[in-house]
């Protein structure tokens, strides 16, 4: 095992060389849980909207459900996801298990409900204020809901940012499903548990160092949308 100086040095070394095995790491990380993010938010935005402007019975139980599943245990999830996919599992015929394919659908199934009770909340405060202009125009349930998702892309940006933050930075799910196989299914996180286990700080750092680094680009380019959004309004 390294001491730390020593192994912050090699962490930078790393990164600073582009060492293929790294960035073979990020870039497998990046493409399953962008995936997962996008079929998140392509389930879970359409999900939030008609909640959000729907009265029905019932629906204080079923938004207490969507909160609560926003806790999701991983553990469990990957667990429900391995149990379907195995051979013996009603989808085991797919052969998806210990691919990258499996880990996007238990990302997926992570952050979905992260993403439809986020927006549920962003998109009935609008509709609490444009309610009356909607019925003047006599607009049908689909347009208000597309009408709604438009006038907040800006502010659901920040909900997919929350579950594309949970996503890439998700391990027990992932690894149950995906099994972090060597340049098939190894992701940051996961990798970063595996080297700090074997004691190799210096791989582990780099990865921490890298995931930490697109933490903060993703929030920076979405404060910047959100900060040309507000110019572009008072123009």
């Amino acid at each position: 095992m390294q001491n730390i100086g020593e192994a912050f040095s090699l962490a930078l070394a790393l990164v600073a060389s582009g060492d293929a095995d790294l960035f073979e790491i990020v870039g497998l990380s990046l493409q399953v849980s962008l995936s997962a993010t996008v079929l998140a938010c392509l389930i879970g935005l359409p999900i939030g909207a008609l909640v959000a402007i729907s009265k029905f019975p019932g629906r204080g139980a079923l938004l207490v459900l969507m909160n609560a599943l926003m806790g999701l245990p991983p553990v469990v999830v990957g667990l429900m996801v391995y149990l379907n996919f195995s051979r013996s599992g009603p989808l085991g015929f797919l052969g998806l298990l210990y691919t990258p394919t499996a880990m996007i659908v238990a990302q997926t199934i992570l952050i979905a409900p992260i993403v439809a009770a986020l927006s549920r909340q962003v998109l009935e405060d609008l509709h609490a204020e444009y309610a009356e202009h909607f019925r003047s125009l006599c607009l049908s349930r689909m347009q208000t809901v597309s009408a709604l998702l438009w006038d907040a892309r800006y502010s659901l940006l920040t909900v997919a940012l929350a579950g594309f933050g949970r996503a890439v930075a998700e391990v027990g799910a992932v690894i149950i499903v995906g099994g972090n196989i060597d340049h098939l299914t190894r992701v940051m996180t996961t990798a970063i548990a595996l080297e700090t286990s074997k004691g190799d700080l210096a791989l582990a750092l780099a990865l921490g160092l890298v995931l930490l680094t697109i933490a903060l680009g993703v929030n920076a380019a979405v404060q910047s949308l959100r900060m040309s959004a507000r110019r572009q309004a008072y123009v």
